[in-house]
């Protein structure tokens, strides 16, 4: 039931209410039904036992015809139709009793009361005989039916928004901020929708306020930033020069990673996949890691891959530096197949699960630069992928796989 929608519920509560209704309707029509029979029998068995108790008395026909009258019954005199009720009508009822013998017949609509004793064979047509009617209970089911219609249409009326509702909260869950939220009124619903509108439009706020900020703010340090490297060139001491040109690149790279992250939370990332060589990948993240010496081991067989290479380059351009980073050898591993890469690195194993790492600004002790965004990125740009990234370790080694 819990994961059942409102309006599923409701419709299945209706429906149930509809067949106990009719369950109802049939019930009371089979019992009204039984009722009228028991009656008719016991007014069939009052009129037999007035006739046989009356026929041993030999009246005449002025006695019979008031008998007839007091009863509603007609004598049938023809001995055609006499014989074909006799034939063909059904027999409902026999009675025997020391004075004679009753039967009843039923023809269509009509009822017949056959009576022999002493000598008499009276074949009556009774004059009050009536059909079964279920007007009562057809009005019943009619009142009921339209009762229950009702208040399901104004429910369902009523719960409507709801629908619309749960589509704008569903795109907003995928990540649009652009939605349009009708006014529902001051009930409950009509509030939701309100606080909902309210609430999408502070987060567009805060989003557009931060956006603004990160933009500003990395353009403001991509200058200094800038204008140091320059500088830095004009050094005659190569150690120096050297120093300070590595420590504007991390800075660069640094701005770089917030840039990245800022897309990702902001989800204004646009994935363009391509199929590409793995080998292509590893070396574009090799640039981008300005990775000296050998530093990559590949262990792998080259094939192709369907990515965005700009994204899935900075996926393995993290995973590689950490690798590297963290590695008394300053080596990572790298072993891959069309559905699994994984990247190997000697150390000691992680002191916190994965999900730690993967959250921003996450790290180990501060034995190494950075803001502890490369795994927080790496997670974010594979779940864009549909891919998922795992850990474990062995035999001395931090591996981490990229199921694909």
């Amino acid at each position: 039931m819990r994961n059942t929608s409102i309006i599923a519920f409701i419709n299945m509560i209706f429906v149930i209410a509809f067949v106990s209704v009719i369950s109802t309707f049939l019930l009371f029509d089979k019992m009204e039904k039984e009722r009228y029979a028991e009656q008719e029998q016991q007014r069939y068995s009052l009129i037999a036992d007035a006739f046989l108790s009356g026929l041993q008395f030999l009246p005449n026909n002025r006695d019979l015809e008031k008998r007839y009258k007091h009863f509603n019954v007609a004598l049938i005199k023809d001995p055609k139709e006499r014989l074909d009720i006799l034939q063909n009508a059904k027999l409902l009822y026999i009675k025997n009793t020391v004075f004679g013998r009753v039967r009843i017949y039923e023809r269509g609509k009509e009822h017949y009361i056959y009576v022999q004793s002493l000598g008499y064979n009276l074949m009556l047509k009774d004059l009050k005989s009536r059909p079964y009617k279920r007007k009562i209970a057809l009005l019943l089911l009619a009142l009921f039916s339209g009762i229950l219609t009702f208040i399901y249409t104004i429910l369902r009326k009523k719960l409507s928004p709801l629908k619309e509702l749960d589509a704008e909260v569903q795109k907003f869950a995928d990540g649009e901020l652009d939605l349009h939220i009708k006014e529902y009124g001051n009930d409950e619903i009509g509030k939701i929708a309100a606080t909902f509108k309210k609430a999408i439009h502070s987060l567009k706020e805060q989003m557009e306020s931060k956006n603004l900020f990160m933009r500003n703010m990395m353009h403001e340090l991509k200058t200094p930033i800038t204008k140091g490297r320059i500088l830095a060139e004009s050094i005659d001491d190569f150690e120096d020069k050297q120093l300070l040109i590595k420590s504007f690149e991390r800075m660069n790279e640094i701005i770089t990673e917030l840039a990245q992250v800022e897309k990702l939370t902001s989800r204004n990332i646009t994935l363009h996949p391509q199929i590409v060589s793995f080998d292509a990948l590893v070396e574009r993240a090799k640039k981008l890691l300005l990775c000296e010496g050998d530093c990559i081991v590949k262990e792998y067989s080259n094939f192709r891959i369907t990515v965005d290479p700009d994204h899935f380059a900075l996926v393995l351009k993290n995973l590689i530096d950490n690798a590297v980073k963290f590695s008394p050898d300053r080596k990572a591993i790298i072993r891959a197949t069309p559905k699994k890469i994984e990247v190997l690195s000697k150390g000691e194993p992680l002191k916190y699960p994965l999900s730690y790492y993967t959250e921003p600004f996450s790290q180990e002790e501060k034995k190494n630069s950075g803001f502890g965004l490369g795994l927080y990125i790496v997670n974010s740009i594979l779940n864009i992928h549909g891919a998922k990234l795992g850990y474990r370790h062995e035999d001395g080694y931090n591996i981490f796989e990229i199921v694909l």
